[in-house]
């Protein structure tokens, strides 16, 4: 089998982090015997500042013929903020129906913890957002715009089907992780994250929780409101296993769950309708302030790599790129996951790849 891969650098370190990313899916392939096409994409505001162009329905229609894509960042300087991101971005997750935004939360070293005496084992949790609803369904608009008058409305839209499908998600997430724990350990649990003491119709996501739950009467449950999941994500980030959260709630969560874990450079999220096309991406933005230095850690897009692969079923392949970040980080061969490493982002690339022949 030849998997079908889109590649979209984008702008700013994208491209940067993207050939790391590149370089150490064809070292993998290469030891695991497994094939893939690349498929090149130029949309990004670089390319829209030139043409003008934004992704047409046909681009989105042949996204859906992949297995599956890597996406470095979107955001140029120039450009309207959001319009290209929305373009590419919300193209795919709404286009493809991409309907869960999974994000791992783990630290692979002590040093890289901003809060003190948190250790490894204290922070590896992952958190399932739901993808495709919520605030960023795009229902609203302006009334009297630039004027003193002016009204901004944004509707936010939960449906049973897409609260139903993201708590189901996060249940076979738990039990996975339970099982690769194996015997020992803890239970497997899913926290359910919303603010329905003060947005009363998130009770749709209480109730949709507890509706999949009695399909997994191995997976105990729990409730925080988003203000004291953040609080409790900083003092004692070991009581989480799973989350499942709302669209914005998971936006806002996952980038404080990434300075927990070392920073934005280290941390990679999946967009994935199970079964079909789904997107990779490290979280962190485009950064043009550091374009062409070759100082942007690639860990993310990296680490983003490993989850494509996890996604695709080339499960050894996965393993080896996330154990070789893991040893290099927890060795101290990488002391940071971002500008001050003092490690140029294309010997980091280079790093991971001697580190997976090395173990091969």
């Amino acid at each position: 089998m030849t998997y079908k891969i889109g590649s979209i650098p984008g702008d700013g370190i994208g491209p940067e982090v993207a050939r790391e990313g590149l370089k150490v899916l064809a070292a993998a392939a290469e030891l695991d015997g497994f094939r893939y096409e690349l498929v090149d994409y130029p949309y990004s505001g670089e390319y829209y500042l030139k043409t003008k162009e934004l992704v047409p329905d046909s681009v989105i229609d042949e996204w859906r013929t992949l297995d599956a894509v890597l996406l470095g960042a979107i955001g140029h300087p120039d450009v309207e903020p959001g319009l290209v991101e929305r373009s590419v971005i919300l193209g795919l997750r709404f286009g493809l129906d991409m309907y869960i935004n999974l994000r791992p939360i783990k630290l692979y070293s002590e040093h890289l913890c901003p809060i003190k005496d948190k250790k490894p084992e204290d922070v590896e949790f992952v958190v399932v957002r739901e993808n495709t609803e919520g605030l960023y369904s795009q229902i609203g608009g302006h009334l009297k715009k630039g004027t003193a008058d002016e009204v901004a409305l944004i509707n936010g839209v939960y449906t049973w089907k897409g609260c139903e499908r993201a708590c189901r998600y996060a249940f076979e997430v738990a039990r996975k992780r339970a099982a690769a724990r194996g015997g020992g350990g803890r239970a497997p649990q899913v926290t359910l994250v919303d603010k329905d003491n003060a947005i009363r119709p998130h009770d749709i996501w209480d109730r949709a929780l507890a509706h999949v739950a009695k399909d997994y009467p191995d997976v105990q449950t729990d409730h925080a409101y988003v203000d004291a999941c953040c609080m409790w994500m900083v003092k004692n980030p070991e009581w989480f296993d799973v989350i499942v959260t709302t669209n914005m709630f998971g936006d806002i969560i996952t980038d404080l769950g990434a300075m927990i874990q070392g920073g934005m450079g280290i941390a990679a999220s999946g967009n994935i309708h199970p079964g079909q096309t789904s997107m990779f991406e490290p979280i962190h933005g485009s950064a043009p302030k550091h374009a062409g230095k070759n100082v942007a850690c690639p860990l993310g897009m990296i680490s983003a790599v490993s989850m494509m692969l996890d996604f695709l079923g080339e499960e050894k392949s996965a393993a080896r790129i996330e154990g070789a970040v893991a040893h290099l980080l927890g060795s101290g061969q990488i002391t940071s996951a971002d500008t001050r490493s003092g490690i140029s982002t294309s010997d980091m690339g280079d790093m991971v790849v001697g580190e997976i022949r090395a173990k091969a």
